[in-house]
């Protein structure tokens, strides 16, 4: 994919949730039209090959009879995809290193993905959490749906822990039929129940994909002053020498990042690791590229 891409730190100084994700729908189907993609649908066919034991009353004779070979109308369940967002909303998510936060651009990428979804007639829920499940909207696709997103996406975090496993089983029960489920987090926690509940979630029969969203300051360490930091989650203050700290910082960081890795291969989880300065046009070809592919 070939374009300008918009700069996140350009991008959120721009107030409306609404508003970033249309500029980032606009840059997207323009760098799509560019690409070697160009041509591919992003649309859901709304018909199948006729298979041995379908029942042939629902078959589309007109297509039929115009293309010579027997196609089948999608049921509605077949069509339209059900895709709940399971937004991260506690304080690890407030961090921000370049003028914005992991929760704004966590929720500019929901507002986005959410945009490009009911497009495609696809009906988008939200939950969101700390240490339990915090607001719920179901799926729907339905004058209003996009708004009342976009409403709960502004809400500044107001929980203080994040408990992944809690999360998830909340949602498997808020849940009922299969969906799409997109983990939004920095995933900053323990991460045995998580992987259970995944394992449950995966055995529903329920498709998974999780963005781990994270500041670059948090991946490189680049900090040089030694100086007092918070913990935003405890409220601990600790006083670091980032040239004494940075080696054992960066090995823990990267042996978690392993095993979100390894956990999500476990189980066919579908993973992206986002630094916070990556545009958001980039990160959207890329989940459209692997949904499609």
């Amino acid at each position: 994919m070939t374009a300008n891409y918009i700069d996140p730190g350009a991008l959120m100084r721009v107030k409306s949730l609404e508003l970033r994700a249309r500029m980032i729908m606009e840059g997207f189907w323009k760098g799509l039209h560019r690409s070697p993609f160009h041509g591919f649908s992003v649309e859901f066919s709304e018909y199948r090959p006729y298979s041995r034991g379908d029942d042939p009353r629902f078959l589309d004779w007109k297509v039929m009879a115009r293309s010579d070979r027997a196609f089948i109308k999608k049921f509605e369940d077949e069509t339209n995809l059900r895709a709940h967002f399971l937004l991260d909303r506690s304080q690890s998510m407030t961090y921000g290193s370049d003028g914005y936060t992991k929760q704004e651009y966590a929720a500019t990428l929901a507002a986005t993905l959410s945009f490009f979804l009911m497009g495609q007639n696809d009906a988008v829920g939200l939950t969101t959490f700390d240490r339990k499940v915090d607001q719920h909207v179901p799926a729907r696709n339905r004058p209003g749906q996009l708004r009342r997103l976009m409403l709960q996406l502004e809400k500044a975090p107001a929980g203080k822990s994040t408990d992944l496993g809690a999360a998830m089983k909340g949602l498997h029960e808020l849940i009922r039929k299969r969906s799409l489920i997109i983990l939004i987090s920095d995933l900053l926690a323990p991460l045995e129940e998580l992987e259970k509940q995944i394992g449950y979630l995966a055995a529903g029969g329920h498709d998974l994909v999780i963005f781990q969203i994270m500041d670059r300051q948090e991946l490189d360490f680049n900090f040089e002053k030694a100086a007092h930091y918070r913990d935003t989650e405890t409220g601990r203050d600790l006083f670091i020498e980032p040239n004494i700290a940075r080696a054992s910082y960066l090995d823990r960081l990267n042996a978690h990042l392993e095993s979100v890795i390894n956990l999500a291969g476990r189980h066919g989880v579908n993973y992206q690791l986002v630094p916070t300065d990556e545009p958001l046009e980039r990160v959207l070809f890329d989940f459209v590229s692997r949904r499609t592919s």
